[in-house]
Parts: C-alpha cells; sequence; structure tokens
C-alpha cells in the first residue's frame, strides 16, 4: 500500500518537511447505500487506498476539510453527520471524532439529515461565488454552526466577507 501524494495549494518546502505520520488522517468508507464517509471540499495533500472501499486522506496542519458521514440500515438512515474542521500541527491540542486522527479543531458540527443538507447547499452557495470553501473565514463556519444548532438561517458568506478575511489573515501573518 503506497501513499500518493497530490499536488496542492501547500508548497513542496512545506510538505517535504513533514511525514504523513505528522498530518491529519480521515478514513473513508464507501459500501454503497450502506455507510458512506467523503470529503466535501478541502485539499488533501495526499491518500492511501487500503481496499476498494476504503482509503485514507492525508491533510497538511491549517487544512480546512468538510467530512460527511452517513450511514444506513435494513430501517432507514442511522447516522448523517457533517463536521467541518482545521488539521492540527503534530503535537497540537485537538479535538477527536472518529475516523479523523489525531484530531482536529473542530469549526462546524451538524447532526441529521435535514440539517446536513442545508450546510450542504450553504457550502454550495459559497462555491457559486467563485470561493474555495476551505477557504473560508473559520468565524463564519462557526456562525453557520450555531445558527443552525438554534434552527435558524445563517448568514450568506459574501465576497466582501471574504474579501476582508483576506485581508486580515495576511496581516495576522
Amino acid at each position: 500500500m503506497s501513499v500518493i501524494l497530490r499536488p496542492g495549494k501547500s508548497s513542496a518546502t512545506e510538505a517535504s518537511s513533514l511525514s504523513f505520520d505528522d498530518m491529519t488522517r480521515v478514513e473513508l468508507i464507501w459500501l454503497e447505500k450502506q455507510t458512506e464517509f467523503w470529503i466535501r471540499f478541502g485539499n488533501g495533500a495526499g491518500e492511501q487506498v487500503l481496499d476498494r472501499s476504503r482509503r485514507v486522506v492525508f491533510f497538511m496542519p491549517g487544512s480546512v476539510f468538510a467530512f460527511v458521514r452517513w450511514a444506513a440500515s435494513d430501517y432507514g438512515t442511522v447516522l448523517s453527520r457533517l463536521d467541518i474542521l482545521r488539521a492540527i500541527a503534530p503535537g497540537c491540542a485537538c479535538q477527536t471524532l472518529p475516523f479523523v486522527r489525531p484530531g482536529g479543531e473542530i469549526l462546524l458540527k451538524i447532526e441529521g439529515w435535514p440539517k446536513v443538507e442545508k450546510v450542504l447547499r450553504h457550502v454550495d452557495a459559497i462555491e457559486g461565488l467563485g470561493i474555495d470553501p476551505a477557504d473560508v473565514d473559520p468565524d463564519h463556519w462557526r456562525h453557520v454552526a450555531h445558527w443552525m444548532k438554534a434552527d435558524q438561517a445563517p448568514r450568506p458568506y459574501t465576497a466582501e466577507r471574504h474579501a476582508a478575511w483576506l485581508r486580515r489573515r495576511e496581516i495576522g501573518k
């Protein structure tokens, strides 16, 4: 089993200084209409195929990604969950989640298909603006989580807000 590197947004220097053991690993499973775990957005640094239905995706520290988990039994859906996480640096404190090693910073955690579907539509709207959801202000994902838990509609993410986030991020470097 070999790991396949994917060219991404991270620099070659950054990728070469970290081993895959230092990256956040997410195990994906795809058993059609039974268990389906997938990455909705995010820039993986590589992947390892374990078998026909399982693979592991690696994320560089600081990368933001959405991890969707869905499972069903003979009687219907038993799990619908969407987590938006920021990968952590080696040795940093983190929150743990099943199938995510060692864990990450949870920006959004939603359960139940109706709410998961609303967040997926929100992600689609952001992509419709030409913005990669992995580059969205992390505070916006927290905002969406809080409003969704209150059963309210979150504010839409705008190009103006994104431009302000990018400027703020540059100042913080």
